[in-house]
């Protein structure tokens, strides 16, 4: 038997209108049992569009989609009991309790009052929501609410959770708590599918990353993988107060012990270094005459991973 769970085959969303827009072209990937995968790219790549046709929330143009071998299109309602859902923004009853919320997902995907109740207090003992059990949604602050969100998408003990932008408007403490709860469905021998355009939450999360942009996927691998692939180098951010003259200054750079690229960005000059040591003050010197405002520097990560693949940033 296939240990594959999540199947996406030439997977393509075109939004027609005024403009007509390409929202995902052609996708291919799988996931597979006890993963957790993350999809990872800029604003507007795709990422979410791929979540809502994987969780019959939106209707491919083309290509299939799998969930445990059920087709999400031909047999929705056969797909939606195997999933858990938590979209990017918080869809909690406002007018329920935390409890509540959880034991009324239970009933409606056909627990007991029994069974409802005793995984209601199994959830909220695992998430640490126990003394909060009472308060309304609006009595939690970000971190806590995205929890019971999470707890409330595991109730009926799903075989694959999506996760659409999970940290976002997170704080960094909120945001670790968040990373530890995900990494805890391991347990339960949950299969996790996370959208990000947060490099680090990838990076910490993910057994496998996809990255994607303008809806085609770019790069799949771990992330080790895709740094060892793609080369990711530590990229210096030059802030220039003259534009004019920056090739030259450019090409002065990649002639510089350690640069194995630069090139012109909008604010100065983006410079790829495979060994910074020593090399910031020549750096800082050859950029010197066009007016240096500030520098800024990205160690090796899944970001640059995707500035090689793009040529520009994550959050643009």
């Amino acid at each position: 038997m296939s240990d594959t769970i999540v199947q996406i085959q030439a997977l393509t969303k075109v939004y027609e209108g005024k403009q007509r827009v390409t929202a995902l072209d052609g996708v291919d990937l799988e996931v597979k049992q006890g993963e957790i995968f993350g999809l990872l790219g800029p604003n507007g790549a795709g990422k979410t569009t791929t979540i809502g046709i994987c969780t019959t929330r939106t209707l491919p143009t083309s290509g299939q989609v799998k969930i445990a071998g059920i087709d999400v299109v031909g047999h929705p309602a056969q797909a939606r009991r195997l999933i858990g859902v938590v979209p990017q923004y918080n869809t909690l009853d406002r007018s329920l309790t935390i409890f509540e919320n959880i034991y009324f997902h239970c009933r409606y995907f056909g627990f007991s009052h029994a069974l409802a109740k005793a995984r209601s207090e199994e959830l909220l003992e695992q998430f640490l929501l126990s003394e909060r059990s009472k308060a309304l949604p609006s009595q939690l602050s970000g971190g806590l609410a995205q929890r019971v969100q999470i707890a409330r998408a595991i109730a009926h003990r799903p075989t694959v959770l999506f996760l659409d932008e999970p940290s976002a408007g997170l704080d960094p403490q909120s945001r670790i708590a968040m990373w530890t709860a995900v990494q805890g469905l391991r347990k339960d021998g949950i299969t996790v599918v996370l959208t990000t355009h947060y490099m680090e939450e990838a990076d910490e999360l993910s057994d496998r990353v996809a990255v994607v942009d303008h809806g085609k996927l770019l790069a799949l691998g771990t992330p080790q993988e895709l740094k060892d692939a793609y080369g990711a180098q530590t990229i210096i951010h030059l802030k220039l107060r003259q534009a004019e003259g920056g090739e030259a200054v450019a090409q002065e750079m990649r002639q510089l012990k350690g640069v194995e690229n630069a090139e012109v960005t909008g604010e100065g000059l983006r410079v790829f270094a495979g060994n910074v040591d020593g090399l910031l003050p020549a750096i800082i010197q050859t950029s010197s005459r066009l007016g240096l405002r500030d520098i800024s520097i990205t160690e090796p990560s899944l970001e640059t991973v995707f500035i090689h693949l793009t040529g520009r940033d994550l959050r643009e």
